[in-house]
């Protein structure tokens, strides 16, 4: 099945973004959580990679209309890369504050969507979209394989690992993220990428995230320090 995931909005959001990320940074180096923004600006990187290198240059699905591309995918890469990740990755770390670590990336891009429609009328407007019949076929295959793993361990009694919570944070994650969009009127209101995005993109990395955020953290805290 193939659709057409598309957003507009205006270059004040693109600003307030910005700002709102490094508020996010504050915030966790403010709190010692310092393998949570290494890993999110690992992702952000990785985002980048996937959507400049390859949907922009390598299939051409990515379109942008109002502004640099290069510059643009760096921006956006790096906003709901960091965000995302860094997001499963505290919640990945069970410390007792899902709901305040949830509440900052939601709240803050409810906010930010609704001020960039408030006051940025004399803004630039800018329109991206992509198409996706070409790769989510793959990206369903890489979610398969990592929960059949997991199932796998499961069955086999050799680990007893929350499922259901996993899941939980994959697809909460995007379903979060695509829903701000979409009460923003950034995304128009379509089901198909709120409902396919929701299950497959962000949740296809869940699986892998984990057991990295497993072998990493027997070695090391959240504040780098080493984990005796």
């Amino acid at each position: 099945m193939d659709f057409t995931v598309a957003r507009t909005f205006n270059s004040l959001y693109i600003t307030l973004d910005i700002i709102w990320l490094f508020i996010f940074l504050g915030s966790l180096l403010y709190f010692k959580r310092r393998l949570a923004v290494i890993v999110g600006i690992l992702a952000g990187f990785l985002y980048f990679l996937v959507d400049y290198g390859i949907f922009y240059k390598l299939l051409g699905t990515r379109l942008i209309e109002g502004a640099n591309p290069f510059w643009f995918l760096l921006w956006l890469s790096m906003s709901y890369g960091f965000t995302n990740f860094a997001w499963i990755w505290l919640l990945l770390d069970g410390d007792g504050h899902a709901v305040e670590w949830s509440l900052l990336p939601i709240l803050g891009w409810v906010t930010i969507g609704q001020l960039s429609h408030n006051f940025g009328s004399g803004f630039a407007q800018i329109h991206i979209s992509r198409g996706t019949g070409s790769y989510h076929g793959i990206m369903a295959l890489i979610l398969l394989l990592g929960y059949l793993f997991i199932i796998y361990k499961n069955m086999k009694g050799k680990e007893r690992i929350n499922i259901i919570w996993l899941m939980t944070i994959g697809i909460g994650v995007q379903l979060a993220w695509e829903a701000s969009l979409l009460i923003n009127g950034i995304r128009p209101p379509l089901w198909q990428p709120i409902l396919v995005n929701s299950l497959i993109e962000t949740n296809l990395g869940i699986p892998y995230t984990y057991y990295i955020h497993k072998k990493i953290t027997r070695r090391w805290k959240e504040d780098l320090s080493p984990n005796e």
